[in-house]
């Protein structure tokens, strides 16, 4: 199957288009001089989402069956301090790639966000449940998905949340290296989520591209199993590196100043992918092991 992969360049576009190039023809798009993959060979260009000429000619070229959207600006602060950005290039740049694949009777499969969530649900958000962003970045998100459900022939949207992979900057990598300066961590641990390796959130991208189920506007929840706080998930990543975890410290939300609101409980279920894909994720510890194994051989 022939499959544009956005961002390719970015931490899960890399992945995507490392895991699933030995199955799929995989084409990536990214910002023109941005890598497109550690993969070598594949076939790339260099192109600016927002920039709707350009994006649309290519589809029409080169006709890909199923685009993965994975470009987007995710510094969450830094969409709360430039709203304008952030609707260009999450919510416009969406709308492009959509309308693009429109064109050419692609599949889309748009990567959405826990943060289009407030936070106040005592159980794993399922994927009916209402949304009410509290940020700018989940803001954009919400009106993408709603965009696509509204003017998509044939999509799926993907929300997954915590990210760390081995080709971007990441929470995982930030921490670690800190705790080998010697560094004490202040971490908060009254916000809870599921950590997800970008690597194992692609592999189940190609599993829901295989079994075929592209045709029916389905929304999934996609994280790896288990949840914690961010100080839990500091604590882990401390202890597999061989560190003393007693250097990381718990804090709440409040004693940090940042641009950006934080839902406090974001962890979402899985149940729906479980059942119609068959697949179930493992738990983040382990994969966050893995990550560790592949970043530092």
């Amino acid at each position: 199957m022939k499959i544009f992969v956005t961002g390719s360049g970015g931490m899960l576009g890399y992945d995507v288009c490392e895991c699933l190039r030995g199955y799929h023809k995989i084409t990536g798009l990214d910002i023109p001089g941005k890598k497109a993959s550690s993969a070598g060979g594949l076939d790339f260009h260099g192109i600016d989402i927002t920039d709707r000429g350009p994006l649309s000619a290519v589809f029409r070229e080169e006709a890909p069956e199923v685009v993965i959207h994975c470009a987007a600006w995710t510094d969450v602060d830094g969409c709360e301090e430039d709203p304008g950005r952030a609707e260009r290039v999450n919510f416009n740049g969406t709308v492009n790639t959509g309308k693009a694949a429109l064109d050419v009777n692609a599949h889309l499969i748009f990567i959405s966000t826990d943060f289009i969530f407030d936070g106040n649900s005592a159980q794993p958000y399922l994927e009916n449940d209402p949304a009410f962003p509290l940020n700018v970045y989940g803001k954009t998100k919400l009106r993408s998905e709603e965009w696509i459900k509204e003017n998509m022939a044939s999509y799926t949207v993907v929300r997954t949340s915590w990210l760390f992979g081995r080709h971007g900057r990441n929470f995982a990598e930030t921490i670690r290296g800190k705790a080998l300066s010697g560094e004490r961590l202040r971490i908060v641990d009254d916000q809870t989520g599921s950590p997800t390796y970008t690597r194992d959130l692609a592999l189940s991208l190609g599993k829901i591209i295989d079994q075929g189920d592209l045709h029916d506007g389905q929304t999934y929840h996609i994280t790896n199993s288990g949840q914690c706080s961010w100080y839990e998930f500091a604590k882990e990543i401390v202890s597999i590196n061989g560190l003393d975890a007693s250097i990381v410290e718990p804090i709440s939300s409040g004693e940090l100043t940042r641009a950006a609101r934080r839902p406090l409980f974001s962890v979402l279920s899985n149940e729906n992918f479980n059942k119609r894909i068959k697949h179930h994720m493992r738990p983040w510890q382990e994969a966050l092991k893995e990550y560790f194994s592949y970043e530092h051989i």
